[in-house]
C-alpha cells in the first residue's frame, strides 16, 4: 500500500532510505540543507527540498502534517535530531522513526515522543559480527531483545531428512516459520511437518538468540 512520508536529513542513511522507499512506490519528501544533497536525491524521491528542519515555521510551510510517517536521519549536532523530532511531535505527526548515535541519544528521542528509535551502525555491526560467527547465518532481524528471526543455510546434516525428524522445537527450541526454496524457485510458508530439507533450501527460523546461536554453529 503506498504511503506518505518525510524523510529529514540525507547522509548515507537518509539517502539510501529515500531512494529505497521511493522505489517501492512511496510518496516521499526528502529534506536536507545541503543544496548538493537535495539535488543529488532530487531523482529519486517525489519531491526534494533545500530546507532548514529546525525551524518550525519553515517545516510548517513544508505542508508535511499529512504524512503517514516521519524519519529523522541527521546526525551530530545531536541537538539538531532533537529539536526536529519535538517540532514533529508538537505538529502531530504519529509515527516518528529517528536515527540515534547513542543510547543517551535514543532514551533523550523516546522521551521526546519518537515512535521508534534505530541504531544502523549498531544493527550493521550485530548483523555483521552474526554473519562472520556463523557461515551459515544469511540474515537476522531482531524483533525484541533475546528474540530474533533468522535466514540459515539448511545444515548438511538436516539435508533429505523432514521437519517431523529433525524435532527442532523440542531439540532447539526454534521453529521454521518459512523455508525459501531455489530449486524450484518458491517460498514455502509454515511448511508441514513431512517437508524434507535440501542441501538449496534457506531456512526463516524465529526463536531465543540463544537457540538460534546454537542452532547456527550446527554443520
Amino acid at each position: 500500500m503506498k504511503k506518505i512520508c518525510a524523510v529529514i536529513g540525507l547522509g548515507r542513511f537518509g539517502f539510501h532510505l529515500t531512494k529505497s522507499l521511493y522505489e517501492r512506490g512511496n510518496e516521499v519528501l526528502a529534506i536536507d540543507r545541503s543544496k548538493d544533497v537535495v539535488q543529488k536525491v532530487k531523482d529519486h524521491c517525489s519531491k526534494a527540498v533545500m530546507a532548514d528542519a529546525t525551524d518550525r515555521e519553515t517545516m510548517e510551510a513544508l505542508n508535511i502534517f499529512d504524512v503517514d510517517f516521519a524519519v529523522v536521519g541527521l546526525g551530530s549536532p545531536l541537538d539538531h535530531s532533537v529539536l526536529v523530532t519535538l517540532h514533529l511531535r508538537e505538529m502531530g505527526i504519529k509515527e516518528i522513526i529517528v536515527k540515534a548515535i547513542s543510547e543517551e541519544h535514543g532514551k533523550i528521542l523516546q522521551m521526546l515522543g519518537a515512535s521508534e528509535v534505530v541504531y544502523p551502525e549498531k544493527d550493521m555491526a550485530m548483523k555483521l559480527a552474526a554473519s562472520l560467527s556463523s557461515p551459515n547465518l544469511l540474515d537476522h532481524l531482531p524483533l525484541m531483545p533475546g528474540f530474533s528471526i533468522v535466514e540459515l543455510a539448511c545444515p548438511n546434516s538436516f539435508v533429505g531428512k523432514t521437519i517431523k525428524e529433525l524435532q527442532l522445537r523440542n531439540n532447539y527450541g526454534i521453529q521454521i516459520i518459512a523455508i525459501k526454496e531455489l530449486v524450484p524457485e518458491r517460498i514455502s510458508s509454515m511448511p508441514t511437518p513431512d517437508f524434507t530439507l535440501k542441501d538449496s533450501d534457506i531456512l526463516v527460523i524465529m526463536g531465543s538468540d540463544e537457540s538460534l546461536e546454537k542452532i547456527s554453529a550446527i554443520n
